[in-house]
């Protein structure tokens, strides 16, 4: 942990004894939570900042939280649990002082020895132990509280937004944040996530955040989730602004008035809302993900409308196939621009048909997670673009996203930067959100601009999946409506481009090697 009044505490944990060769096969993993009560203050002018860390053999460190000398730390460890073996942990506390990752260089405030199984066997697995370490001190205490987790997998990805929050800064309005917390089988609740900071304001919109499901409600979708809402203080006093309760089976949701939450708090009427802004999970049948072994999901059917016409005009029909958003394996990196087939060194696909089985494949191997960047893939074209400007070829990126983003300036930096280049890019929204970013990208109304700077001509087309639903149930007209629309403004697009480039149509059409052929490329 690291320290201030406590300026910032961090928390470390270590196991010995324990041979990783025995041969036995761990009856069940275990997620060890910590908080600690009354630490001792290093601080002169402020409280300590706690940082947790075990070891013997070092297996992890909390976050650092600022000014507090009772911390409740979100990051969790989870150990394998051996019902027959004796494993020791250790816990040492820190008030960090500087960014220096050296735990000597930072005050030590105290540890505690136990096992593993005193964890797991106390009362609803939650332990009680006085800090020592410091001769002569009392140290406060440390509480470890452990649940078995299920075989739940998944990865849920949300976005928040808030409405009327209490006004609670003397000077300003409030700076804003949630904390999130799971029900345990004894009616306690343990932190689970904590958003970011917004500040200065009454209407927050938070970060998108991913979080695994069974961090979340260890896999039981029916069980209380608590949320509460503060208001940021330097000094490490937020002020609760309100809370409310929900279950993981509601936010699966989505965009829904089920998941429109009045903020309630003992001291008074108030009349602040949050709202949930989207959640996805792609093995649920809610998401916009899920494989429907009879049906096409809404990106699939995008995909195929589109993608069927465009790739007529692809000489070879191979196409780049690009994710974002989501941790691949195998040691779950973040990519915003990651090849759908796997294929760092050739992620082109063959056809529509090529990039639908990869796509498909994708879901299988990575879990979606935010946030959500478009910057980098609007970049990656823009290379592709910037290479290419003899007039003999011209690039399509097709977009289908659910109105989620994470970097609007630069994205609206990415695409103005590739106006000049031979490129164009289609824009399709799944989903029930509200798509207020990507009409903004879209530029019909107001020329997108980044750093006052204006884009050059207009190479963005929006629409929304849902206008072109058709009641019916008639997907084939579906796509047909869909296609026409997003792909009208491409031939208009490429004559712009070439114009401004002074590239003028020959006026016989040569006979051609299969090199130097007209090319639409659609990524």
């Amino acid at each position: 942990m690291e320290g201030d009044v406590m300026d910032k505490v961090e928390a470390t944990a270590t196991v010995c004894d324990f041979d990783p060769d025995s041969g036995s096969i761990p009856a069940t993993k275990v997620e060890i939570t910590v908080s600690c009560r009354n630490l001792l203050d290093r601080d002169t002018f402020s409280k300590s900042d706690p940082c947790k860390f075990s070891s013997f053999i070092n297996f992890g460190r909390t976050e650092v939280i600022d000014n507090t000398l009772n911390p409740d730390f979100v990051r969790k460890y989870i150990l394998d649990y051996f019902f027959e073996e004796k494993q020791n942990l250790r816990f040492d506390v820190y008030d960090i002082d500087s960014k220096s990752p050296d735990l000597a260089k930072h005050d030590f405030l105290g540890q505690v020895y136990c096992t593993l199984g005193e964890i797991v066997g106390s009362p609803a697995s939650r332990l009680e132990k006085p800090l020592g370490g410091i001769p002569g001190k009392k140290c406060g205490t440390i509480i470890l509280s452990a649940e078995e987790l299920g075989n739940c997998r998944d990865y849920a990805t949300m976005q928040f937004s808030a409405n009327k929050l209490d006004k609670k800064d003397f000077f300003g309005k409030s700076d804003p944040f949630m904390v999130f917390y799971r029900s345990n089988e004894d009616g306690t609740f343990t932190i689970c996530h904590k958003t970011e900071v917004v500040k200065n304001t009454l209407n927050p919109v938070w970060q998108p955040f991913s979080i695994p499901v069974r961090g979340l409600c260890n896999g039981d979708y029916d069980r209380t989730i608590k949320v509460e809402v503060y208001d940021w203080d330097r000094d490490g006093s937020h002020d609760f602004i309100g809370e409310f309760t929900t279950r993981y089976k509601d936010l699966c949701r989505g965009l829904n008035q089920i998941n429109v939450y009045e903020v309630s708090n003992v001291f008074g009427p108030f009349f602040s809302q949050v709202s949930l802004l989207s959640c996805r999970n792609p093995s649920q049948s809610t998401s916009l993900h899920y494989m429907n072994p009879y049906q096409m999901n809404a990106y699939a059917m995008a995909l195929k409308a589109v993608g069927e016409i465009i790739q007529d005009y692809d000489s070879d029909k191979m196409f780049p196939a690009l994710g974002f958003g989501a941790k691949l394996p195998p040691d779950g990196r973040v990519s915003h621009e990651f090849p759908l087939n796997g294929n760092v060194e050739n992620p082109f696909c063959n056809g529509m048909e090529g990039i639908l089985e990869a796509y498909h494949q994708s879901l299988k191997t990575v879990q979606l997670y935010g946030p959500t960047n478009f910057s980098p893939v609007v970049n990656h074209v823009a290379r592709y673009a910037a290479a290419v400007q003899d007039g003999s070829q011209y690039f399509v990126l097709l977009i289908i996203t659910d109105g989620v983003i994470s970097d609007m300036a630069q994205t609206k930096e990415a695409i103005v930067n590739a106006a000049k280049l031979p490129m164009s890019i289609i824009i399709v929204g799944v989903g029930q959100a509200e798509f207020d970013a990507m009409v903004e990208l879209d530029g019909d109304d107001i020329r997108i601009s980044s750093r006052g700077k204006l884009a050059e001509r207009d190479i963005v087309q929006f629409v929304p999946f849902r206008d072109y639903m058709d009641r019916t149930g008639n997907h084939v007209l579906s796509m047909a409506r869909l296609a026409k629309d997003v792909l009208a403004e491409i031939p208009e697009q490429l004559i712009s481009s070439m114009k401004s480039r002074g590239i003028k149509p020959n006026a016989v059409p040569p006979v051609h090697s299969p090199g130097e052929q007209l090319q639409t490329n659609l990524v």
